[in-house]
């Protein structure tokens, strides 16, 4: 068996996932969040936080179905908040000016004006997904009972309309550069989990080694939950021909599609036979679409995340005047590693 179908074929119990951002990497462990990106000067920028699982808190947030839907609801706000600070750190913070609306949504709630458009921005998202995967085919399947066609096969069509805007949406965003980069940290993130899955040591030559295709992606997520949602709506609510009825019932059952697809996502992560190859190929392959072929220096990004991640900061490393930590070679993120003081001394001296 090739080190490649070795590292898909099963998962260490502690799962190591993460999200590509512009121009860089974020990885999350059970205890820490690191955001890792690149500079144009070539200098590697790392910001980590502690992280506590919403289970530690709140121990019905861990059960299952639950961990899931809790997980839907983290995946979007943690991701725009990643988005928004890997900006920050990239030094291409967004110049716009925050909309009246916004500012007077920040007065009246007495929030920082930050917060408010964050805010804003994942209720825009939010909109927009309900919009294309909800909105949409909720109208094609009632235009198409109208017709006197028969609720399943109207059920089908609208579940087939959901994963061909999926896979429209993806070809389109490949498009555009600076998302296909994004896609090539993407397969960046995949090839270094696949390699501290397998237990290598975190080298660019080790990585580069694995498939950019990863079972337990967001990409593959998405497409379980569309087949889960058609196959229960097959069953549940499949005669209702009212178009605003049937928007209700599909979004109000949103966050169970999302429970059930996440108990599924894992179950079939974690074993290695014929039925879950099978299962999870189509996911794999719509990989293809969100994922690329990273350089070296990408590679090194993750790896950067990963480690910190995992370990820690290095210690006396030189630091920005926000305090994003400044490295300039993937190996000094390795665990133990201390940076002499002369040269922290010298770095600090040059920045300033």
């Amino acid at each position: 068996m090739k080190k490649n179908d070795q590292a898909q074929a099963s998962c260490p119990r502690v799962d190591i996932g993460g999200q590509a951002v512009m121009e860089g990497v974020m990885m999350k462990s059970p205890d820490a969040i690191a955001i890792t990106v690149r500079r144009p000067d070539g200098t590697m920028v790392v910001k980590r936080d502690e992280y506590v699982a919403p289970s530690k808190k709140h121990a019905w947030m861990g059960w299952p179905i639950m961990r899931g839907i809790v997980n839907m609801g983290g995946m979007l706000t943690m991701g725009m908040k990643t988005l928004e600070t890997s900006m920050k750190m990239l030094g291409q913070e967004y110049e716009e000016e925050p909309s009246k609306f916004e500012k007077w949504l920040a007065e009246k709630l007495g929030k920082n004006i930050d917060k408010v458009v964050m805010a804003v921005a994942v209720v825009l998202a939010v909109i927009l997904a309900v919009g294309l995967f909800i909105l949409i085919p909720a109208g094609v399947e009632s235009g198409l009972m109208a017709l006197n066609v028969s609720g399943t096969v109207a059920t089908l069509v609208g579940g087939l309309t959901k994963i061909l805007i999926l896979i429209g949406y993806m070809v389109f965003c490949g498009f555009v550069p600076d998302v296909r980069r994004t896609f090539q940290y993407h397969g960046a993130e995949h090839k270094t989990v696949y390699c501290n899955e397998a237990g290598l040591p975190l080298t660019p030559e080790n990585a580069a080694q694995f498939t950019t295709l990863h079972p337990r992606c967001g990409t593959a997520f998405l497409l379980i939950v569309f087949v889960i949602a058609m196959a229960l709506f097959l069953f549940v609510g499949r005669d209702i021909e009212m178009y605003l009825l049937r928007f209700l019932l599909h979004l109000v059952l949103l966050p169970v599609v999302a429970g059930v697809s996440y108990e599924i996502l894992k179950g079939l992560a974690h074993a290695d036979n014929a039925f879950t190859r099978a299962a999870r190929w189509p996911g794999m392959q719509m990989q293809r679409l969100t994922t690329k072929q990273p350089d070296e220096k990408m590679l090194e990004v993750a790896i950067v995340s990963m480690n910190v991640a995992l370990h820690g900061l290095p210690e006396n490393a030189p630091t920005t005047e926000e305090g994003w930590t400044v490295l300039t070679d993937y190996r000094q993120s390795e665990k133990g590693y201390v940076f002499p003081k002369e040269e922290t001394e010298n770095d600090q001296e040059q920045q300033a």
